[in-house]
């Protein structure tokens, strides 16, 4: 049986209606409560489906991908851009598969001076790393690839997210679509007829803020970025060269931590 409120005419309206405004309350449609504005994704497409119109700025956003380097990255490069040109705070990548290449990033308007690379050396490590990453406060954006995060580790990274106004960016294999997460925003990515020459790749919204997953749909990669989709393609070198972040007359570079 569901639950009642009695109202007391016009007043218990309003007080209804503020209630239903606050973030916390789940709501089947809802897009339009008062969140906090997002970062936002650089997809018009992807901004309006998100609640904040953008990425979650201070919770958990789960990327479940059927292998890595399908356009993951590439999804996020024009909120890395905006980040480290709007705020002085680091954009963190914990435990990469690969370096990131640091010309690539540059092309898309990424400051390599704001990008700070650490690869612990143990899974409990990882954990410690992303958590006082997330609540240091100093971070803006905290991307890790780890697949042995649990939904009770996930639930202490929101919180962590919240109490330093960081977002959090989790990759795992697409094998966890079906596991519980505490995720505030998850999305399953899958490669299309069209993601071989770099252009497009399919999302499927699977838990947002405001309601409902709305049907998967594609986003064009190339639409949010700028140069030739195919000098952003290859983003990526291997990780068994001690590769550093190139310095140059024009640009600084990021730092790498080994823990």
């Amino acid at each position: 049986m569901m639950p009642t409120i009695a109202s007391g005419g016009g007043q218990g309206k309003t007080h209804i209606h503020s209630l239903l405004q606050k973030t916390g309350m789940w709501r089947a449609s809802g897009l339009d409560c008062d969140y906090r504005q997002g970062i936002p994704t650089g997809f018009d497409a992807l901004d309006e489906k998100l609640a904040g119109k953008g990425w979650p700025a201070d919770a958990i956003t789960e990327f479940l991908l059927p292998r890595a380097g399908i356009g993951e990255l590439r999804l996020l490069m024009p909120a890395l851009s905006h980040l480290s040109k709007s705020e002085s705070r680091w954009q963190v990548w914990v435990s990469p598969p690969h370096i990131p290449y640091a010309p690539a990033l540059f092309q898309a308007g990424i400051r390599l001076d704001r990008q700070l690379i650490i690869q612990p050396r143990s899974a409990e490590d990882t954990l410690w790393v992303l958590s006082k990453a997330l609540a240091s406060g100093a971070c803006s954006l905290v991307m890790s690839w780890a697949e042995h995060i649990r939904p009770e580790h996930i639930r202490r990274l929101q919180v962590a997210c919240r109490d330093g106004q960081c977002a959090g960016v989790l990759f795992r294999s697409d094998q966890h679509t079906q596991t519980h997460s505490p995720a505030e925003l998850r999305i399953r990515m899958q490669a299309t007829d069209r993601t071989q020459n770099g252009t497009h790749i399919s999302l499927h919204i699977l838990k947002r803020r405001g309601g409902w997953a709305p049907p998967p749909f594609d986003v064009r990669l190339g639409d949010a970025l700028r140069g030739k989709p195919d000098e952003l393609h290859q983003l990526t070198v291997d990780l068994s060269y001690d590769y550093r972040l190139p310095a140059t007359d024009h640009l600084n570079t990021g730092m790498e931590l080994t823990l």
